[in-house]
């Protein structure tokens, strides 16, 4: 097994541990945290139920992140999962799990949080539909060229908003546990057994796309300073930090308003703002939802411009050669952050973009699961490969990232059939195109 290719000649090395910690920070704490509460509580029905999936979410997300993490510093190669794959699975597995990820997944959620990041401008700026999707598209264009200047000034950024968003969040934690006066904590809706039966499953799911994102560091390992050192500390300390803001702040969240509130609201981080400050606390969050929706965009982007780049150094993609090109003079991707933005806008324009990020989330679950399990091929069949980090309490926690993975899998083919069928189609359709690309080269 390579454990060097020719992306890492090309990029340069300029990113350190405390930013890269920021960035799987600032991708997984974007708008979950502000939106999925209810969802969670509603489908839970009672609080320490919700608590707890918001925990087993964690635990299931923390797991696959350990293991993955001995893979990356194996295997310190920019592109990530897509890397992993190709070194473990073979080069066909790797270029299905590359083409979800540029055709649909990144581009689709870069789309999503643009909306997202607009609809809550609109709190301040009243707009018409059509303007906020002009708006959207500024948005997005505007952190491309932040990027493409400098992917050390593109990190800068997700460091700064990383700090920034946590300042609203730990506002509604510190005084949500100090002043807050509903105790919602003991209030059941429902019977434990209904629940543990019916939506328990859903609560965690719902938890499960809030940590989405983690992963996405890896696609830059080549241009970590010291990845096989930094790579897995980035990951686990940045999944530690946000595990225990998500928890906390639910608690917080619990402490301020009415479950029965709680599982009403759309915003609820917004009404539990109004009930601590007054109409200037939802000013308050509103910004703060901004601003962490920013960082989670300028991540998303900025890391997932990393697997097309890989797969077109390895001419895995039409036009291949443009597009895993350098740029000379700004020394990052531009050609990827081109292809991807593109695909964006034009998912901000058909409006679309909700139910291919459902599509892209179950598929990209398939190949998370695959990568998880690929520690094991790891161990077995690359014994002499250097590891400067092993996963703790192997095989345990590769089981439970492997178990709930597919739990996540199980559950969606029977809840979302006729989505998570087509999207294993839309899948598969990358077979054939495989076949063209590699009979053309």
């Amino acid at each position: 097994m390579q454990t060097e290719n020719n992306v890492e000649k090309n990029l340069k090395k300029q990113i350190g541990l405390f930013e890269a910690i920021t960035m799987v920070i600032g991708v997984v704490i974007g708008s979950g945290i502000f939106f999925k509460a209810s969802v969670v509580f509603s489908n839970a029905k009672t609080p320490f139920l919700g608590i707890l999936a918001w925990v087993v979410g964690g635990i299931i997300t923390i797991a696959s992140a350990l293991t993955i993490a001995e893979i990356a510093a194996a295997i310190p190669k920019t592109g990530g999962v897509f890397v992993y794959l190709k070194e473990l699975y073979g080069e066909k597995w790797a270029f299905l799990y590359g083409w979800v990820q540029t055709l649909v997944y990144t581009p689709s959620i870069v789309a999503a949080l643009s909306i997202v990041f607009v609809t809550q401008a609109t709190y301040f700026i009243p707009m018409t539909g059509t303007e906020q999707k002009i708006l959207a598209i500024v948005i997005i264009l505007f952190i491309f060229f932040v990027n493409i200047l400098s992917t050390k000034l593109g990190s800068k950024v997700q460091a700064v908003s990383t700090v920034a968003k946590l300042i609203p969040i730990l506002v509604i934690i510190i005084f949500g546990l100090i002043n807050g006066g509903a105790h919602s904590f003991g209030t059941p809706v429902a019977s434990a057994g209904t629940v543990a039966a019916t939506g328990f499953g859903a609560a965690m799911l719902g938890t499960l796309w809030a940590y989405d994102g983690w992963v996405g560091v890896g696609n830059m390992a080549g241009e970590l300073k010291n990845p096989k050192r930094d790579l897995p500390r980035s990951i686990i300390l940045g999944l530690l930090v946000t595990i225990v803001v998500y928890i906390t702040i639910n608690i917080a969240i619990l402490n301020i308003l009415p479950l029965s509130k709680i599982m009403a609201s759309d915003k609820v981080a917004s009404d539990a703002a109004v009930v601590l400050f007054g109409n200037s606390g939802a000013a308050l969050i509103a910004i703060g939802i901004m601003i962490s929706i920013f960082g989670a965009l300028n991540g998303y982007l900025l890391t997932g411009v990393r697997i097309p780049f890989a797969m077109a150094k390895d001419n895995l993609l039409p036009f291949s050669k443009t597009i895993g090109k350098v740029h000379d003079k700004f020394e990052t991707p531009l050609n990827t952050f081109i292809l991807e933005v593109v695909l964006a806008i034009l998912y901000v324009l058909s409006g679309s973009f909700n139910t291919l990020t459902n599509l892209a989330v179950f598929v990209v679950w398939i190949f998370f699961v695959m990568a998880v399990a690929g520690i094991f091929i790891l161990r077995t069949k690359h014994k002499d490969i250097e590891r400067p980090y092993k996963v703790p309490l192997y095989p345990i926690i590769p089981i439970i990232g492997i178990v709930g993975g597919i739990y996540i899998l199980v559950n969606t083919l029977f809840t979302d059939t006729k989505n998570a069928i087509f999207g294993i189609v839309i899948t598969l359709i990358g077979i054939p195109v495989y076949i063209y690309l590699k009979k053309k080269s």
